[in-house]
């Protein structure tokens, strides 16, 4: 893909700046010292701590001059009878062979005396989990164990990073494949580790969005939250009502009028699987009663007054309503939900909630109380943004915190009420804000976030009333009013999505910005090699 040629300078300007590694907080170990040079034929001096991972591991173990060689005598082997984990070992096997050459096969039995990689399950280890795993790195063979399926593939997205930063290239490189020995045992922090891409504003096409899931797969996010309507236009097929696409979804929808496009279903099942496949369920959210001009265009029965409202491809919000005292608002959001649902595995189905100024508030409740619990008849859990919370049926719902403020009493009351919430702070998670004033890209009405600010926060003390137990996790939302392409996406998610999937992951001790910012200044090169367009914050000493 086509790079910007400012992001193209700025990455190699910073670049060229040497690594300072720091330890984490999750080993005594020291990190890797800095890079040899790509295709340095038995560079060893490059080889990555078992703490050198994003996001950090729960606890490391490193044995002091034992490592594990992958060569090309090396097999994979994967849990019998598990066709799950063989297809874990079967991606892992693709991602390895383009950089190594090596033919790595994957079997169920591995010969005694044979280089393995052993991705097995019956770990047997309720800390684990259902992502959670245990690894032990010797001379001989990798095991890596599980309860699950989800746990293996987490495993594999660690051995990723513990190779040389060489093996994300897409061509053969000619070096001595190395693991550092030890051991890890490692399970996530919160259950929700939540990415967010805006299809309304500008439409991202099924490509683009895998291509997405490739990225954030690869820090353990295992939540896509997809933002298929809004005022500008509708992305999503729903047969019973198909002038919602056919009208709302087509040429000169979007901010600006660019963008046009939307999801048909089968495209839609197709993101699904693709996503399921690397361990990321797909959250689909229809915005209601606000952010809903584009529907009220396509079907004008929707408004009070039965007139359509004329498109919008401008940037404002609030001023749009579904009727609420009227039932062919409810036929129509039934007839939405019920449709999404049958073609969603997850849990979870997002029904917006916010910014709904046009709507009065007993309206509001009125309409959350229905609707709410319209998502549970189809059995689904009810999720939408905070402002879901002045509706009592929220306590059966997730709650998706977005403000900026530090205390927020509706919010704070529906937990005692039984309301899970996921964090996403707009002033330190919107991955859609500018880094400083002089970013091309995104807004700036919830501050600049630059890598550390949306890394240096706590989500279990960022909202008082919230604590630990109430949260579910926490999600980063890429809202695509000033985004254009996939390298735009990659732009503003990166590396500041990485810091918010520790937040997910890690556990609270091992939250420090020093380990943090070395083990990203390490891992920069492995976006390089992969053409991810990511932005190389001078914050960050970046390796070569």
């Amino acid at each position: 893909m086509a790079k910007p040629v400012m992001s193209r300078l700025l990455a190699a300007a910073a670049l060229g700046l040497p690594l300072v590694a720091t330890p984490t907080a999750a080993s005594a170990q020291p990190a890797a010292p800095p890079a040899a040079l790509a295709g340095r034929s038995g560079a060893s001096s490059d080889l990555p701590a078992l703490s050198s991972v994003i996001p950090a591991p729960v606890e490391v173990t490193q044995f002091a001059g034992t490592t594990f060689r992958l060569g090309p005598a090396t097999i994979i082997r994967t849990q019998p009878g598990s066709p799950e984990s063989r297809a874990v070992g079967e991606r892992f096997a693709r991602e390895l062979r383009p950089a190594t050459g090596y033919k790595l096969p994957v079997v169920p039995v591995s010969p005694r005396f044979v280089p393995t990689i052993a991705l097995l399950l019956g770990a047997d280890d309720a800390r684990l989990g259902d992502e959670g795993y245990r690894m032990s790195v010797g001379a001989a063979s990798i095991t890596v164990r599980a309860n699950k399926p989800a746990g293996l593939y987490a495993g594999t997205r660690t051995l990723l990073q513990l190779l040389p930063k060489e093996i994300d290239s897409p061509t053969p490189v000619r070096r001595v494949w190395r693991i550092a020995g030890g051991s890890i045992v490692d399970y996530p922090r919160y259950a929700y580790r939540g990415a967010f891409l805006d299809e309304a504003r500008h439409f991202h096409t099924p490509d683009e969005i895998k291509a997405y899931v490739d990225e954030i797969s690869r820090f353990k996010v295992n939540y896509l939250h997809l933002h298929l309507s809004d005022d500008q236009g509708w992305r999503i097929q729903i047969d019973s009502w198909p002038k919602l696409t056919t009208v709302s979804g087509g040429a000169g929808t979007g901010v600006d009028g660019e963008g046009p496009g939307f999801l048909t279903k089968d495209q839609y099942r197709e993101i699904v699987a693709y996503a399921a496949a690397r361990y990321v369920t797909i959250v689909p959210e229809i915005d209601m009663p606000g952010h809903v001009n584009a529907a009220q265009v396509a079907y004008p029965e929707l408004t009070c007054d039965g007139v359509a409202p004329p498109p919008r491809t401008d940037t404002e919000v609030g001023y749009s309503s579904l009727c609420i005292g009227s039932e062919t608002t409810y036929r129509f959001v039934e007839d939405v939900i019920r449709e999404l649902a049958a073609m969603t595995p997850g849990l979870y189905l997002h029904v917006g909630g916010d910014e709904a100024h046009a709507t009065p508030e007993a309206d509001y409740i009125a309409f959350e109380q229905r609707v709410l619990p319209l998502v549970a008849k189809y059995g689904k859990t009810a999720y939408g943004w905070n402002e879901i919370t002045k509706a009592p049926a929220a306590s059966a719902a997730v709650a998706q915190y977005w403000n900026t403020d530090t205390t927020n009493p509706t919010v704070a009351a529906a937990v005692t009420r039984g309301t899970k919430v996921v964090m996403s702070p707009a002033n330190q998670a919107y991955l859609d804000m500018k880094y400083d004033p002089s970013t091309p890209l995104g807004l700036s009405w919830a501050g600049y976030i630059e890598v550390r600010t949306a890394y240096d926060w706590e989500p279990a003390t960022r909202l008082a009333g919230v604590g630990e137990s109430a949260i579910l996790g926490v999600e980063a939302p890429l809202w695509s009013e000033t985004l254009r392409s996939l390298d735009d996406i990659e732009f503003m998610a990166f590396p500041r999505l990485a810091g918010i999937a520790e937040l997910g992951w890690s556990p609270a001790s091992t939250h420090d910005w020093a380990s943090f910012s070395a083990r990203l200044g390490a891992y920069g090169p492995r976006w390089t090699l992969r053409d991810v367009n990511f932005y190389p914050s001078p914050q960050i000493t970046w390796a070569q």
